[in-house]
């Protein structure tokens, strides 16, 4: 039985791709209604903090890894002592921590964005007159797909940054960094096993909307020269951790030509879904391999493809009426729901990802899927 912390949308992948390869899996989520849950052989719903379930769950496993980076470390702690967990908690303690994140790297001399801890408002004049404007602000712990974070452009923006750390509920640490004038946003996934053996994914050019994933292209338009360095660096930050798993490394490809790291997460990520449809073996199979310390697999990219997120009721317009006929007859399309029950703005309710045979043709059925999706909700057409 293999066991995986968090049941969303990447432990139901994760869940699915171990059962397919012969693996029973335990899934613990606390949220009693999470995807992972209903395709699990055990599942345990409790707090990550309840000791009773600490004991069940890893009594249950022969092996451990997580879905999110933000499980609590003192948890991942206790329950390597009794079972192999990977990526380990020494891991998740750096990467789940933004400041302390940067840190290491640029410790380790990796490039990354000018940065500057911030935990009052007369320490963010300090970082102002350091760093200059613009600055991103982002919460040292949690947030993602653009949550936590605040864009300071102007003296106005400053004004109601210094409201916010000002208040009791801000959490105290924040990380200031200079904002990247990039030509391109990548990512790099990096698989590393017990014994330094490493894969490494094709480069993935990324588009965000409003700090969320819209689309994942691959590969990416930069030389091989660039795409070389980006996954040498990725390479050498996974080897600097002693990381065991799979790690995701998002870059910054600057104006001047730098490569620059801006954050890594030690699992699957939102920008290798295509790795399902469009390579010899998936992130999730990785991820399965280097749990269970089998061989790790082939990285080889088939053919181009490009990922695109189904956000907020975009699901309900592509699986509707015309539009689920449109999105199912699309050549080389693959539609994979998560089946969450809620549908919220901006929240991936799902993906398809598309592949041909030349970029251009699987970048064009992308493009003209998204502008189809896009239609507002009078226009979602009724189910025949």
């Amino acid at each position: 039985m293999v066991g995986v912390l968090g049941g969303g949308q990447l432990g139901a992948m994760f869940t699915g791709a171990a059962r397919r390869m012969g693996y029973r899996v335990a899934v613990w989520d606390p949220d009693p209604d999470a995807p992972a849950h209903r395709i699990a052989d055990h599942s345990f719903s409790t707090s990550f903090a309840d000791p009773a379930t600490r004991e069940r769950f890893v009594d249950s496993v022969q092996a451990m890894t997580l879905e999110w980076e933000n499980i609590p470390v003192e948890l991942c702690q206790w329950l390597e002592q009794r079972r192999p967990l990977r990526p380990s908690s020494a891991v998740l303690r750096i990467l789940q921590d933004r400041l302390t994140q940067k840190q290491f790297l640029s410790s380790c001399s990796i490039p990354v964005p000018d940065f500057a801890e911030v935990h009052s408002v007369h320490q963010l004049h300090h970082v102002i007159e350091r760093l200059g404007l613009p600055l991103i602000c982002k919460t040292a712990r949690s947030g993602y797909d653009g949550k936590g974070q605040w864009l300071l452009r102007q003296p106005s923006d400053i004004a109601q940054f210094e409201q916010i750390l000002s208040t009791p509920s801000s959490g105290g640490r924040w990380i200031a960094e200079q904002v990247v004038a990039f030509v391109r946003e990548l990512s790099v996934l990096v698989v590393r096993s017990e014994s330094g053996d490493t894969r490494v994914y094709p480069v993935v050019e990324n588009r965000h909307e409003q700090g969320i994933l819209r689309e994942s292209v691959v590969p990416a338009s930069i030389s091989p020269r660039d795409a070389e360095a980006a996954c040498q660096l990725s390479v050498r930050a996974v080897a600097e951790l002693q990381g065991v798993g799979i790690f995701c490394v998002e870059l910054f490809q600057a104006q001047d030509g730098r490569l620059l790291i801006n954050e890594i997460a030690p699992r699957p990520h939102n920008s290798g879904h295509y790795t399902l449809d469009a390579c010899t073996v998936s992130q999730f199979e990785q991820q399965v391999r280097v749990t269970c310390g089998l061989p790790l697999g082939d990285v080889r990219l088939l053919s181009p493809a490009v990922m695109v997120n189904l956000l907020g009721d975009e699901v309900t317009v592509a699986m509707s009426g015309e539009g689920s006929r449109d999105t199912f007859s699309t050549p080389g399309a693959s539609v994979h729901l998560y089946g969450k029950r809620v549908i919220r703005p901006g929240r991936k309710m799902g993906h398809v990802t598309f592949t041909a045979p030349e970029r251009e043709t699987v970048v064009a059925s992308a493009r003209q899927f998204l502008s189809r999706v896009r239609k507002p909700p009078s226009a979602v057409p009724s189910p025949p």
